[in-house]
């Protein structure tokens, strides 16, 4: 919608309900002039529905397929209940260039996922 101007003095309306009445209990829209007493009554409701969709998240690290190629090195797995003493792992390096590489592993038993710094 451009800019609508009063006709009287040349500035900008604005958008402003008006009091209710009897015919409209809520009030109706106008543009109204804030230096004169202009008003446009707007007598038209306008809206828009706009149905808003989920943006796909991706997996940043492969999804299911994030340990496909992974080696394994003997660790012992922090779940309770589990004896696992193997993990799939692989490194990122996800902090600055003077950190150590962050390790990210998996139990081959139990699926259990931890990192390591």
């Amino acid at each position: 919608m451009p800019l609508t101007f009063c006709p009287n003095c040349s500035n900008v309306l604005t958008i402003s309900r008006a009091e209710p009445s009897s015919q409209y209990p809520l009030g109706v829209n106008r543009f109204e002039c804030r230096t004169c007493p202009y008003q446009y009554v707007l007598d038209v409701e306008y809206f828009e529905k706009t149905d808003m969709k989920q943006k796909e998240v991706e997996d940043v690290f492969g999804g299911k397929e994030e340990f496909k190629n992974a080696d394994t090195v003997a660790t012992q797995c922090p779940a309770e209940g589990c004896n696992g003493e193997r993990a799939y792992f692989f490194q990122l390096q996800i902090r600055s260039a003077d950190e150590p590489m962050t390790t990210f592993l998996k139990c081959t038993s139990c699926g259990t996922r931890w990192r390591e710094n």
